[in-house]
């Protein structure tokens, strides 16, 4: 696509092509200068090809790519913006099952329907860019760590490469999958598709047109297959199932070797494991009984049909199908008879069971447990090390060393069943993952220590806030929790649990040093965040549940809102004394906001009662109340925009109307009902375009610079608009999972039939804590309805970083992070034709490093920009800083954050920045919202390569201490062994001369 752009006061033109890849990223080429005006040069270049979110507003274009992963567009301030997904979930883990990387330093586990990668190493956390239709129940990893296989709950398999970090192949089963693994030998996967066990060819191993490539199909099962194992040499597999019952399969033919089954089990299997270059077996049933089972033969002693003499097939015979071979079979002519000197020995193989442990009778005699109701939930066996871990559905594990059954170790995690259990290669870690309460651990069992300890909320999150410096934040659930979460690692660090029930709001002081949080227990609590404790606990005279809460910039008054009494409840957090009651409101209290300007003190609250109140936090009791603004509707969420000077309001109605707090007028209003979008839920009676009418936007945030405002609510969508343009500029969708409700408009007519939705019937499956419970009529939480309960898609809350380079959402996927990122799009500042690479590298051999530099900010290439950077010596940075004009401050000081942040000069990004302060330091004073943006970020990334210099300083600190020590000890011994030695030599010469002495006198006599 190529556009004509015609530049102010200049007759020539600037072409510009944008190209999309497969994957819908834009690149964009430009060939000459970008000035002012656009024109399209043809009719075949209408907004309608850029994407269905294209539009012109006055003289710049508004457009989005279609994807998912990445998703630029210009509002009209001529800002260029590339949103991606920088962390998907804060939900640690869901459901299905935990498997290691190759090298057992990362831990991946399904996060909903997307995938999160923990490194245990350098303790961070990711998650892959990839997102799939449903909820990920099955992964499996390659032996080579390239390539990894995701299954959702509905068949659908994504074959995932880790170095792109890219799906390359989808396939679909058409049913569940329960169990998939690689061999080991890389060339196979199989998995357990209901009664059937199949076996693949593994992708990527040569060029093929189908990845998936059936190599065999194994049946005679009764009842779901369960789980599998691959023997050493790849040649055997090891399949358990729901009818009590385990068989042992040959990939290839072997000579006289069949199918086994392994009976015996009193219940369903779920765990079955091969021995190390063995074939001798392991079965673990759910009621907690351990086989052990021992193969006659040895796993060398079995050979190959690619081994044998091959046999002469007469002409007309037909080749026996894979799934018909028996025993014995090795002429493929039925009416050819081998002769007696040709007849060979009948190999018998077989297997016998060596012993049968009990392991729940481990928990015998504890109080509370009976080992009747105990189940186990999850198995893993470490064939080099021979353990095996088992879970139980009480949160317990236990780790035996075979084939003795020797008990190592035990510990219980939690009161929920471990649905996920796995060993790193070396069989030092365990990793074990509790579905029900989202909790992920790793165990080193040697130590008895946690390598990690990650639990999100396992109820929806309601509420989120970033710390001043945007490098923490704070969440607020259902669960009655309150957790803090530290954005450059992705996991969460502390946990408070003062509270009894929903949290409703969480905000940070402007220092950082505290976190408040309001909750529908009655009571607004402070945290500590150096010493992490609750330090003051706010009250009102009388019992109410508080729905929202806000601190002023000064951090000392702190407001909350009440929903059942309809009042506002103001406290200072020095005394902890309850200053004010500020009553007016005729409803529910929904949201309340400071002003964020440090020279106001204005605070405003809506209500259900159709009001707008702005109230003087700080002026006498008779004139709190200033201003009473009425609303269309219901008033829902109310935000002040960064410079305090404007006020968003979002009613029932689906509008969000904007105010100037000062005059008391209403400036203009968005119309967003039809932008936000609905889906049909499946007890819904209505259309989904019938329901969108009783939709509307719960939370509101404005963008640092205050351009923009997001907005959100009980949709799969987040709407940005530009404010004063009144125009939607993105409408992003927050997920694609099938397996929330609510997230189609219409639904399939093969569900509907005469008596309503098929989706409503209850699926009665085994809930692996103990025998099935039927759901009760209207029962909407708890274990009983746990199996059907289908949350709904919906954005809680919206929160704009600090540092005005991300924002985060809480919805019920979890806390979705996303983050600004200009680097992948082409964006030069003040171009001109003269500005080329080769001019910047030349005017740096000339060492014009004043010049160079300019010039390569305004090319805006990372690379070059970077290359002249680093070139600069130290003694000219005060000369360079000198001559930088006072527009490209901020671009100099965004550019040195990214540097820090990627490189390790330390002492030469401090050196630009403190001649940055010194010498514009009166531009920094004026404080924009731009500005403050890149002083936070500054603050942040300053204080945390302190933190991780101060890590180091301490730990060589403490080594220099023990070596120091250990010498001097060591130099004790040495000189005490030394006057030792002196010592018995004295006695020795002292011995020595009385013998002389006696000698002597002997001789006299």
């Amino acid at each position: 696509m190529y556009y004509r752009y015609a530049g102010a006061g200049e007759s020539r033109l600037a072409l510009i092509k944008l190209v999309r890849d497969y994957n819908g990223a834009v690149e964009c080429d430009v060939n000459d200068v970008i000035p002012e005006r656009i024109e399209p040069t043809d009719q075949s270049c209408s907004p309608e090809i850029i994407g269905p979110n294209a539009a012109f507003t006055g003289s710049r274009i508004v457009t989005s790519t279609s994807s998912v992963g990445c998703d630029i567009f210009v509002v009209p301030d001529g800002t260029q913006i590339v949103m991606h997904e920088i962390a998907a979930e804060r939900i640690v883990y869901r459901k299905g099952n935990i498997i290691f990387s190759k090298n057992g330093d990362s831990v991946l586990a399904p996060v909903g329907n997307k995938i999160s990668v923990y490194d245990l190493k350098n303790n961070k956390s990711e998650t892959l860019p990839i997102e799939s239709r449903y909820n990920y129940t099955s992964i499996a990893l390659s032996p080579n760590g390239v390539i990894l296989i995701a299954i959702n709950e509905d068949g659908e398999a994504d074959v995932i490469s880790l170095i792109n970090k890219i799906i390359i192949h989808k396939f679909r089963f058409n049913r569940p999958v329960l169990a998939v693994k690689f061999s080991p030998n890389g060339k196979f996967f199989a998995l357990t598709k209901e009664n059937d066990l199949l076996v693949y060819h593994s992708p990527g191993a040569k060029r093929e047109y189908n990845p998936f490539v059936l190599e065999r199909t194994f049946r005679g099962f009764f009842d779901e297959t369960t789980c599998l194992d691959w023997s050493s040499d790849s040649r055997f597999l090891i399949v358990g199932s729901k009818d009590m019952s385990a068989r042992v399969f040959a990939i290839k033919r072997i000579l006289h070797f069949k199918k086994f089954l392994l009976g015996g089990n009193t219940d369903a299997v779920v765990g079955c494991f091969f021995e190390r270059d063995s074939m001798d077996a392991y079965t673990v049933a759910k009621n907690g009984s351990v086989s052990i089972w021992e193969f006659s033969h040895d796993i060398d002693s079995l050979k190959t049909d690619g081994e044998l003499p091959k046999q002469k097939t007469p002409e007309g015979a037909e080749q026996m199908e894979e799934e018909d071979y028996e025993e014995g079979d090795v002429s493929t002519d039925p009416k050819s008879k081998p002769k007696e000197d040709e007849k060979e020995e009948k190999e018998n193989y077989f297997y016998k069971r060596l012993a049968r442990h009990f392991v729940s009778e481990t928990f015998k005699g504890e109080k509370g447990i009976s080992i009747y109701n105990i189940n186990v939930t999850a198995a893993a066996y470490m064939p080099s090390t021979k353990l095996l871990v088992t879970g139980y559905s009480h949160g317990a594990f236990l780790l035996h060393e075979m084939p003795d059954f020797n008990l190592i170790h035990s510990l219980k995690i939690s009161k929920q069943l471990i649905s996920s259990v796995a060993i790193n290669p070396t069989g030092d870690w365990i990793a074990l993952g509790c579905s029900d309460l989202g909790q992920l651990l790793v165990w080193e069992w040697q130590s008895e220590t946690y390598i990690m300890k990650q639990q999100g909320h396992f109820d929806t999150m309601s509420s989120v806030a970033y710390s001043p410096d945007g490098s923490y934040v704070a969440t607020g659930g259902r669960d009655s929790k309150v957790k803090v979460w530290d954005t450059n690692t992705g996991f969460s660090f502390v946990t408070f649990t003062e509270h009894t029930s929903t949290i409703t709001g969480v905000a940070f002081t402007q220092t950082g040093r505290a976190l408040l949080s309001s909750s529908l227990d009655g009571t607004v609590r402070a945290f500590d965040m150096a010493r992490y404790r609750n330090f003051r606990t706010f009250t009102s005279p009388k019992p109410a549940q508080f729905s929202c809460l806000s601190i002023d910039v000064s951090g000392d008054l702190v407001a909350a809102g009440a929903q059942d009494t309809f009042d506002v409840y103001l406290w200072s957090l020095q005394t902890g004394k309850l200053l004010e009651v500020l009553s007016g409101h005729e409803g529910p209290v929904s949201s309340l906001c400071f002003s964020p300007s440090p020279s106001s003190s204005l605070l405003v609250s809506v209500s259900w009662d159709k009001t707008l109140r702005i109230w003087d936090a700080v002026s006498s009791a008779a004139s709190l109340s200033r201003e009473t603004v009425n609303l269309t509707s219901d008033g829902l969420a109310v935000c002040f925009r960064p410079d305090g000077k404007q006020v968003a309001v979002a009613t029932l109605d689906g509008h969000i109307s904007i105010f100037d707090p000062m005059q008391a007028t209403q400036l203009l209003t968005i119309e967003g009902r039809n932008d936000l979008g609905s889906g049909k839920s499946d007890t819904d009676l209505v259309t989904a375009k019938k329901n969108l009418q009783g939709k509307a936007f719960n939370t509101l945030c404005y963008t640092a610079d205050g351009e923009c405002l997001l907005a959100a609510g009980q949709s799969k969508n987040i709407c940005i608009y530009q404010v004063m343009e009144k125009i939607l500029v993105k409408k992003y969708e927050i997920t694609q999972n099938r397996s929330l409700d609510a997230m189609d408009d219409i639904i399939n007519r093969r569900k509907m039939t005469e008596f309503g939705n098929m989706a409503l019937i209850e699926e009665r499956e085994d809930s692996g804590s103990g025998p099935v419970t039927l759901r009760l009529p209207g029962v909407r939480s708890g274990d009983m309805a746990s199996r059907s309960f289908k949350p709904e898609v919906r954005v809680s809350q919206l929160q704009f970083s600090p540092n005005g380079r991300a924002f985060a959402a809480t919805t019920t996927e979890g806390l979705l992070v996303y983050s600004l990122d200009t680097n992948l799009v082409f964006e030069p500042f003040d171009l001109s034709e003269d500005i080329t690479p080769k001019t910047i590298r030349n005017a740096l051999k000339s060492k014009d490093y004043s010049r160079s530099f300019v010039m390569a900010l305004k090319l805006n290439e990372a690379k070059l920009t970077r290359e002249v950077y680093e070139t600069i010596p130290p003694d000219s940075i005060a000369i360079v800083v000198q001559t930088l004009p006072s527009s490209y401050v901020e671009r100099v000081l965004t550019f040195i954050v990214n540097q820090m942040d990627t490189t390790p000069h330390i002492e030469f990004h401090l050196k630009w920045i403190v001649a940055i302060f010194y010498e514009h330091g009166t531009i920094l004073q004026q404080r924009t919202p731009s500005t403050v943006s890149v002083l936070r970020s500054i603050q942040k990334t300053v204080g945390r390569k302190f933190e991780d210099l101060s890590k180091i300083c301490q730990h060589n600190r403490y080594t220099l201490q023990y070596l120091l020590a250990l010498g001097g000890t060591a130099q004790k011994r040495t000189v005490g062994s030394i006057m030792a030695i002196e010592d018995g030599d004295e006695e020795d010469s002292n011995e020595d001369e009385g013998m002389d002495e006696g000698m002597d006198e002997e001789m006299e006599t």
